[in-house]
């Protein structure tokens, strides 16, 4: 597999060189070498967790800044579910879409539309057998790239069809296109609340191209939508209902697919990476279906956002109470193509040793050797996670197995101890 865009980037003059995001990141693809940390690209997954526990800052995600807009003669803002949560006091989630028109959009495009087409598509297909189960949602990039890392068994489970931004975007510009717009005037801009998602749109999965134009952050948009929103009158109508809006948070794709509670959700990378394991395992015979998300929380999660997680949720709760079941459905008894994946997913084998199943099983046993020979700390002093990827890495040539400090130690206690002197140089009686 091509090596693809990353929104994760590394400025290297805010790294100190700390371990934090070594221990953190899902797929090993952090080491710290000459005080800084470096991104191996082929194993980032883009995920944003080395942004969120980076105390430095030095881990950014790379976004389109609003004026992208001005590229397009008709600008349509695609808007998260999870927006909903960002604001105090909000009673309308339409006046989100409203104050979005009052700052340069000519039209906005709730995802929480292409959510609910997409909650009724996966109805269908689970209740017509033809999927093997338990399922697993495609809604997450960052899960997604996961699977294709570290889960290849799991490829087969994962549901065929598009996130619901990525409709979204089909959706808007076809409606603009009714409306006598050229596609390349139109320009869908999503409000993104993640790394993943600006990563998707640039490499897509499931379609060989996006239809989505440019993603800019939340938490960019979010100063000037405050002011457009006091000034905001004869407010949108809803798009979404609460199965749309429920997508938003962990639990709410898999609550809204209505006919069944064999599903299982789970959020934040490490629990999800439990349950990939769990699910290789096969250790759910009795589950339908299982929602992953990378963020804690869900989207509402994601790095980019402005409002602690877990108080978004609570608004979200609050936004739904009133608010129809679902305001958008299928009109036929199948899946529309629109809706389904164009290209499968594929395993992406860079963490294999080696390019052969020969020569990985000869760098395994290389490997086996070397970590017999290491502490088993997993201190990280090395500036690798663990010991088993310091493993790797000497196996891979990119590291000496003097890196690690421990052996270090110990080599030098011996020669000391041979030459009759104690750890601080001092002669033994």
């Amino acid at each position: 597999m091509s090596e693809y865009f990353h929104s994760v980037t590394l400025d290297k003059d805010k790294c100190k060189g700390c371990i934090n995001c070594i221990k953190r990141c899902p797929t090993e693809a952090i080491r710290v070498r000459d005080g800084k940390a470096h991104i191996i690209t082929e194993r980032c997954i883009d995920c944003g967790e080395c942004i969120r526990v980076c105390p430095h800052h030095a881990k950014q995600a790379i976004t389109d800044p609003l004026s992208v807009m001005d590229n397009y003669k008709y600008k349509i803002a695609l808007v998260p579910p999870s927006m909903s949560g960002q604001f105090n006091n909000l009673e309308d989630p339409e006046l989100i879409t409203t104050a979005l028109r009052g700052i340069g959009f000519d039209a906005v495009f709730d995802v929480g539309r292409a959510a609910e087409l997409v909650s009724d598509a996966t109805r269908k297909l689970l209740d017509a057998g033809s999927l093997q189960k338990p399922v697993i949602s495609s809604a997450c990039p960052a899960v997604l790239r996961l699977i294709q890392v570290r889960f290849p068994t799991l490829l087969d489970r994962v549901l065929p069809l598009l996130a619901p931004v990525e409709l979204a975007a089909r959706m808007a510009k076809d409606e603009a296109e009714a409306q006598g717009y050229k596609r390349d005037e139109v320009g869908c801009i999503f409000l993104t609340p993640c790394p993943a998602k600006v990563t998707a749109m640039r490499t897509p999965l499931g379609t060989e191209t996006s239809d989505i134009d440019a993603a800019v952050a939340v938490k960019d948009v979010y100063p000037l939508l405050l002011p457009a929103m006091k000034k905001a009158t004869d407010i949108d109508p809803a798009q979404s209902g609460r199965i749309g809006l429920g997508w938003a948070e962990s639990g709410g794709e898999a609550a809204g697919l209505l006919t069944t509670d064999a599903y299982l959700a789970a959020d934040g990378i490490e629990n999800v990476i439990r349950v990939l394991e769990d699910l290789e395992d096969d250790k759910f015979p009795e589950v339908e279906f299982v929602e992953l998300d990378a963020c804690a929380g869900g989207c509402v999660g994601g790095v980019l956002q402005v409002e602690n997680p877990y108080i978004a949720k609570a608004k979200i709760k609050k936004l739904r109470r009133y608010m129809p079941v679902s305001l958008n459905h299928l009109e036929t008894k199948e899946v529309p193509e629109l809706l389904n994946w164009e290209t499968a997913l594929e395993y992406n084998p860079v963490l294999e040793l080696g390019k052969t199943k020969q020569e990985s099983f000869d760098r395994y046993a290389e490997l086996e050797d070397i970590l017999e020979k290491l502490p088993d700390l997993d201190c990280g002093s090395c500036g690798a996670p663990t010991c088993e990827a310091f493993a790797e890495d000497v196996v891979r040539g990119d590291a000496e197995l003097g890196d690690c400090v421990v052996l270090m130690r110990q080599k030098m206690e011996a020669i000391l101890q041979a030459a009759g002197l104690d750890g601080k140089g001092n002669k033994i009686d």
